[in-house]
């Protein structure tokens, strides 16, 4: 069997609970595992004397065998005495004892231990010592056995050795070098994240100075290894790898007889040279992705020769130089995609939709310069549908909106597609901007789509476009705008499908239906996509093909989600980029207040504020992240953080299932990887039930809103929160998205430690929209000096959107702020830092440029191609709402 990167775990390792563990930390291929990349490295192990050695602190020592026994009863023990005193007279140090101590139920392996400790009467051992009934005590320790020198010097001649190695300088380097530390879980450790990795890499063919150089038995024999047969990986029989035998030959962890490994997948047979044979075969199973003339160029490792010093370094500057290689080939493969696509959209064509001097849904071929100087609406035309729309707004544009209103006229006048992004503030008026485009275009006798991520926000959008275009139309007649959704009834969804298929100009405003199939807009010149973050490249493309003529309509995505210009450069390239940062006039700043949970008097001022607010005819939110009580909070905290980037990435797709409303909850670990436990996330049926017993709330009546509810419940509880008729809405995050009550002017957020600033920003927007005071209250149960109440001092102090991201980016990395956590899918980025790499980034997008100047198509670096399909696939989110 050939093992490759998209090899799955599950086909390699008999082991199902390692396999289910790792599937929950997002590991599921070979590739997953080699790119979960370790958070720091240890230092080296100290190599010391028997006497040096200090309770609880690990060391490493020579040590010679004196006596191996195996002690029965119900868990069997092997317990070898072992001193140091040939060792410590070469440090002028007086000899010592200890004990090593291993248990276990299976006889198999006892006598595997026992036959090994038995083999060779020198040891290098690692481990942790301890005191048992007055001796020090070593469980289950790491331990190489050495070849004697007479054996070793056979070596020379080609030999087999059934020795882990033949020198004691081999072995001391070994033992003693870093390790790799790993962001772990309840189910499974650092340890053993790092044993599966070395054995898949064992597998795939890296003879490395972690890894013993005897062979495997013959594949099918499930014998312990025995004579000549030597040791195998140190993770074989621990990880429960299918095709493998015996047991670790170095970690005495395992207690399992597996199949030996089949040699067709094993790089070293008898008598070839592990050093050539061992590289050459792990380079031909992971290929290199850069071109080789940059890697020489920037002096990197190959890929292969990258992997494997991350993930068995053997010095603190290769595990560095490594990490450096793999995050160019980040950056590099990121912006191969991102200039890629930015030279596909250019070389397409499109609808041009100038605001003059065309007649109504022909095509003009106007010259670029002269529909430019008429784009802008500052000497507006009576007679054009945009300036009619500005002109008939109960208020003044800001400067901002009519410069973004400018560059889009410009780009929709064009006959190649507009990608164009518009980043701006909740609240900042991307709605007006984007109505204008799309009156652009249906000016110019097409179609224009705006698709909302909610069905909520589709119709709330559709009764405020109609309500603002009314009159506009030929002899104040209105302007067609049909509603989409997939929650309509069947006759009406019929006669919108109708509507849209018949071409006629106007303004369709859809949901998730927009992408299906039975959905047709032959005139389509532009679309609009609300909090783009929510719709994957492949939906987005998937418009491309409505239009019956071959052209690709211009897109606009809009995002309300702070983003830092540094990422927006570097995750957007292929994007024009216009942001508002002016908000309209009459709009009051927020007041954001941080509660401690714990403090039961200020949580019943709090509470009695709202109640005045209500009172006072105005609304108030309540948002929790989980829907149940009795949801399972796996780890009130799922994911990962900082460089965890996979297994964050797999735990919010688990979250997908269990409607936890965090787009990525901090984790705190400990030294060795381990989540730290954290209480249960509040949920909206608990805290619904807890505050309707308040006295602060007598006689208000409650509504809940969550993800699970149908669509026309949605509508119905928010009509009934818009009324007043039920002024407390105790939601998930589902409202976080351009829900707009004017009334509403409190919003109380659980567990606000928990979530990412930029979300909890944009939660934070949903209220002071009708110029009234507002106030957000950050529920928190963060402990005092922590990073989770540093975070929330963030927020608590700017309302600025670009500060609170920079900073969400700089205490989490790019991975998880730009990662594709709506979808459940996986982003690229775990390594590369946005902000950090900027000059990097520039760097890789200059040689990303030059190459695909030379080469369009990328026919001459297949493997660069193959990344960057898998890249755009994998990233087709662009952005999280964290």
């Amino acid at each position: 069997m050939s093992i490759t990167l998209s090899t799955a775990l599950g086909s390699l390792m008999t082991n199902k609970r390692r396999v289910s563990a790792l599937k929950s930390l997002g590991v599921t291929t070979v590739g997953d595992a080699l790119t979960y990349y370790p958070f720091r490295v240890t230092d080296p192990v100290r190599l010391q004397t028997i006497r040096e050695a200090q309770i609880g602190q690990q060391m490493a020592f020579v040590a010679t065998v004196r006596d191996v026994r195996v002690v029965p009863g119900r868990m069997l023990r092997v317990i070898a005495t072992v001193d140091d005193a040939d060792f410590a007279r070469t440090r002028n140090m007086p000899g010592g004892t200890a004990q090593l101590t291993f248990f276990g139920g299976r006889k198999n392996y006892i006598d595997w231990v026992s036959m090994r400790l038995k083999s060779s009467p020198m040891l290098v051992v690692s481990g942790t010592p301890s005191e048992y009934m007055g001796q020090l005590q070593f469980t289950h320790p790491d331990f190489l056995t050495v070849a004697p020198p007479a054996l070793a010097s056979a070596a020379a001649a080609g030999a087999k050795l059934k020795y882990d190695a033949d020198s004691l300088e081999d072995a001391v380097l070994r033992v003693t070098r870093p390790r790799p530390v790993y962001h772990a879980s309840s189910r499974i450790s650092s340890a053993h994240i790092h044993d599966t990795i070395l054995g898949l890499l064992w597998m795939m063919g890296a003879r490395t100075s972690s890894m013993p150089e005897g062979l495997p038995v013959a594949a099918g024999d499930s014998t312990l290894p025995t004579g000549n047969a030597g040791a195998i990986a140190p993770s074989m029989a621990e990880v429960g790898m299918a095709g493998t035998s015996g047991v670790p030959g170095t970690t005495g962890r395992s207690e399992s007889a597996l199949v030996a490994p089949s040699t067709d997948d094993i790089a070293v047979q008898s008598g070839e040279s592990t050093a050539e044979s061992g590289a050459d075969t792990l380079e031909r199973a992971i290929p290199d992705i850069l071109p080789e003339s940059i890697r020489a160029a920037k002096g990197l490792m190959h890929r292969a020769e990258a992997f494997l010093a991350i993930h068995d370094p053997d010095s603190r500057a290769r595990f560095n130089q490594a990490i450096e290689t793999l995050r160019y080939e980040e950056a590099f493969v990121s912006q191969t995609s991102l200039v890629k696509a930015r030279q596909h959209a250019h070389k397409s064509s499109a609808h041009a939709c100038p605001l003059i001097g065309a007649a109504a849904g022909a095509d003009n071929g106007t010259g670029a310069a002269a529909i430019v100087a008429d784009a802008s609406f500052s000497g507006s035309h009576p007679g054009n549908l945009r300036d009619r729309f500005i002109a008939s707004l109960p208020f003044t544009l800001t400067r901002g909106q009519r410069q973004v209103i400018d560059d889009i006229a410009a780009d929709l006048s064009r006959d190649w597609p507009m990608q164009r992004l518009l980043q701006g503030e909740v609240g900042s008026g991307k709605t007006v901007v984007a109505l204008a485009a799309m009156l652009q275009a249906v000016g110019a006798g097409y179609q224009s789509v705006l698709v909302a991520p909610t069905q909520v926000l589709a119709e709330q959008h559709y009764e405020t476009i109609s309500r603002m275009v009314a009159g506009l139309g030929e002899s104040g007649g209105d302007i067609p705008v049909t509603l989409l959704t997939g929650g309509m009834k069947l006759a009406a969804r019929r006669k919108a499908l109708g509507v849209a298929a018949s071409g006629a100009p106007g303004i369709i405003v859809a949901t998730h239906a927009a992408f299906s199939k039975t959905f047709q807009a032959p005139r389509l010149a532009l679309v609009v996509i609300d909090e783009q973050h929510r719709f994957g490249v492949e939906q987005r493309e998937s418009l491309n093909a409505k239009a019956d003529d071959g052209t690709t309509p211009h897109l606009l995505v809009m995002t309300a989600t702070p983003i830092p210009r540094t990422a927006a450069m570097t995750w957007f390239g292929d994007l024009d980029i216009s942001w508002l940062t002016e908000l309209p006039g009459g709009r009051k700043p927020i007041r954001t207040v941080v509660v401690n949970e714990a403090d039961a008097n200020t949580m019943g001022r709090m509470f009695a504020h709202i109640r005045a607010r209500i009172d006072a005819g105005e609304r108030a939110y309540i948002v929790c992240p989980r829907i149940d009580m009795d949801e399972e909070t796996g780890a009130s905290g799922t994911s990962g953080a900082g460089s965890s980037s996979a297994g964050s990435r797999s735990s919010r797709a688990s979250r997908a299932g269990n409607d936890i409303g965090i787009d990525d909850p901090y984790e705190t670990y400990d030294d060795n990887g381990e989540t730290v436990a954290r209480p249960p996330l509040h949920s909206v049926e608990e805290i619904a039930a807890r505050l309707q017993k308040l006295p602060q709330f007598q006689g208000i009546p409650f509504a809940t809103l969550t993800g699970r509810d149908k669509d026309d419940v949605k509508t119905e509880v928010m009509a009934g929160f818009d009324s007043g008729a039920t002024p407390v809405l105790v939601s998930t995050t589902v409202i976080e998205v351009g829900v707009d009550v004017k009334q509403a002017s409190c919003i109380v957020i659980f567990d606000a430690d928990r979530y990412g600033l930029s979300q909890l920003h944009q939660l934070r927007g949903r209220v002071g929209r009708g110029g009234t005071n507002s106030w957000a209250f950050l529920i928190s149960r963060a402990e005092p000096g922590s990073v989770a109440e540093q975070r929330l001092e963030v927020i608590h102090h700017s309302l600025d959107g670009a500060e609170i991201a920079q900073a969400d980016l700089e205490f989490r990395g790019a991975g998880d702020v730009l990662g594709d956590a709506q979808s459940g899918g996986k982003s690229s980025l775990k390594l590369l830092r946005v902000v950090k790499d900027a000059d990097l980034i520039a760097d890789a997008r200059a040689r990303a440029e030059q190459l695909l100047a030379a080469d369009p198509d990328l026919s001459g670096e297949v493997q660069l191609a193959g990344a960057v399909v898998d890249f755009t696939r994998g990233n087709e989110t662009f952005l999280t709402s964290s």
